[in-house]
């Protein structure tokens, strides 16, 4: 650090989006970071070697400045959320495979995982987050120790650890408190005191901490008025003292320009309260040659002292360095094998199962037989494969349609799954009466859900499934036997139609793996899921979690019923 230039500390402090990011910029520059946003690639439908290519090409860039130092490449991964809790190995595996399948694209660090405790469904973000309870979000950090390697008994607290070649550099985000907003308004403020912001939003920090966590996201909204961007008393005071965090504090995507409103007004003004509040990388990502101008002046106005810029520069480099990039800054091309190989599609097969809950069994309805039935399968959700993986799949607001990625939508599972012989299967996007009444169907699958979403785009202050949806269960359930899977990212209204309903299931976001589903609505499998967040009756009862005074909901956190895998005789 002592050969390094003010130009050069500050260019390590700042990461820009691929498509502003040449050689002429990261040289001129010294550029630290690159990212792709949300649905930002090298083309489309682009192969492992060509995002090799990409970011070696960004790396040489970086390599040829004076100094030589490595950039990291982020991309964001793993949205998500799990009903598997009290869980330590199974999120460990799921971050094995994912650290590998990012190495094998050339990609470093993984903007994950989210810790968020979402508190209201009607947040955009749901999804993104394992839990309403802390305790479970806790848990799932064992994720951490998957993307990055278990850390040595021997490391001090807070230093992070990333464990060779195949791991990679995650993210916990977004701190803190950023699914707790008043009515789940993205961005917003949550209102809420010291010691609940701590109990109930904090832990997910801690636990990723003493796992050696490498980075820490900030999170856009305001905690009881004041921006989480500007929050010095909890990113320098409790994150970096209290919790002792050793690695590097970065913005989420304009996280200094969304301070003020509108956004990017002031801007100086912005970057003032961000580097010194405790920020360390700046996600600028667009607008950086302002950024770093405004941020030269800062520093040689005293605004921002010396001191503040080291200690972001040398947790920026710390990080490097414990990635090994200063010893293998390029890309391993014979990693490419492992993306999408089918030991990783297994895994994800297998989170699908562990991951569905059975809500509802009229009659052990459930396993369901493979033989000797007519099988009606309606709704556009059991044949899209777009919408079982959700938004933040290959475009940031996710597509609809089988061409959105390679997978087994839940319509071939169920083909694949009964007997071929013995077994007829009928798809009807949304059946009229009279056809149900004529056709003589043993029972129906009805998959039914929210479209694709991110963010923003996703806050919903009524919940309800799209139509046709409520309508076609209505339809089918009362004209014939009937299973409803729900495809969606969080509860949603489903009180109304539940007297109609035989079998009920929250298959969540499946993703690519529908075969996950089918085995276990066939009892390859038992159903084993437990309800991660509270089910609620009616909107009007949210914000409500468990432990609440007045909790009354529909299915309790923590439900789910069972049943035990049959031969396939049935």
């Amino acid at each position: 650090m002592n050969r390094m230039t003010l130009q050069e500390k500050i260019g390590q402090m700042v990461q820009i989006e691929r498509t502003v990011a040449s050689p002429q910029v990261m040289k001129n520059y010294f550029i630290g970071s690159v990212l792709s946003g949300g649905g930002s690639s090298p083309g489309v439908n682009a192969s492992a070697q060509e995002w090799i290519k990409m970011v070696n090409q960004f790396q040489r860039d970086a390599l040829s400045t004076r100094l030589g130092i490595p950039m990291i490449y982020g991309i964001d991964s793993v949205h998500g959320h799990s009903t598997v809790y009290n869980a330590t190995i199974f999120p460990h595996n799921i971050g094995l495979a994912t650290a590998l399948e990012a190495r094998a694209t050339g990609i470093p660090y993984l903007f994950a995982p989210c810790v968020a405790v979402c508190r209201d469904p009607r947040w955009g973000r749901c999804y993104e987050s394992y839990s309403e309870d802390p305790e479970v979000v806790s848990s799932m950090t064992e994720i951490v120790t998957g993307l990055q390697g278990d850390i040595p008994s021997t490391s001090p607290k807070g230093v992070p650890y990333v464990g060779g070649k195949t791991k990679v550099a995650a993210c916990a985000k977004h701190y803190v408190g950023d699914g707790g907003t008043v009515n789940g308004i993205n961005e917003n403020n949550t209102i809420l005191s010291r010691h609940g912001l701590l109990s109930i939003h904090m832990p997910g920090y801690s636990a990723s901490i003493i796992k050696g966590v490498s980075t820490v996201m900030v999170s856009y909204s305001s905690w009881n008025g004041d921006k989480m961007h500007g929050n010095r008393d909890l990113i320098t005071g409790f994150l970096k003292g209290t919790l002792r965090f050793r690695g590097f504090v970065i913005t989420d995507w304009e996280g200094l320009d969304r301070m003020t409103s509108p956004r990017h007004a002031n801007y100086s003004n912005s970057i003032l309260r961000g580097i010194n509040a405790g920020i360390d990388m700046i996600m600028v990502p667009m607008k950086y040659k302002e950024f770093i101008d405004d941020l030269n002046q800062l520093v040689t106005n005293h605004e921002i002292p010396m001191s503040r810029i080291d200690d972001a520069v040398r947790r920026v480099l710390r990080v490097k360095f414990t990635m090994g990039l200063f010893e293998n800054p390029l890309a391993d091309e014979t990693l490419v094998n492992h993306l999408g190989s089918h030991e990783h599609r297994e895994l994800a097969r297998e989170a699908v199962r562990k991951s569905l809950v059975l809500l509802k069994n009229t009659n052990s309805m459930l396993p369901l037989p493979k033989k000797g039935s007519k099988i009606l399968v309606a709704g556009a959700h059991a044949d899209n494969l777009g919408y079982q993986c959700g938004g933040w799949t290959i475009q940031w607001q996710g597509q609809s349609g089988n061409n959105a990625t390679v997978g087994t939508t839940i319509m071939d599972a169920i083909m694949n799954t009964v007997d071929k012989q013995s077994s007829q299967v009928v798809y009807q996007e949304n059946p009229d009466t009279k056809y149900l009444q004529s056709e003589g169907f043993s029972y129906a699958i009805v998959v039914v859900g929210e479209l694709p979403y991110a963010e923003t785009e996703g806050n919903n202050m009524n919940l309800t499934i799209p139509e046709p949806g409520p309508t076609m269960i209505k339809n089918v359930c009362r004209a014939v036997k009937c299973v409803v899977v729900v495809v969606s990212g969080r509860p949603v209204v489903i009180e109304p139609y539940l007297k109609w309903i035989d079998g009920l299931v929250a298959a969540w976001l499946p993703g690519t793996e529908g075969q996950g589903v089918a085995d276990v609505l066939f009892g390859n499998y038992g159903f084993s899921g437990k309800l991660s967040r509270t089910w609620f009756r009616s909107v009007d009862q949210l914000p409500m979690n468990v432990g609440d005074e007045h909790y009354d909901p529909l299915f309790p956190f923590g439900f789910g019923l069972t049943t035990e895998p049959t031969d396939d005789s049935n």
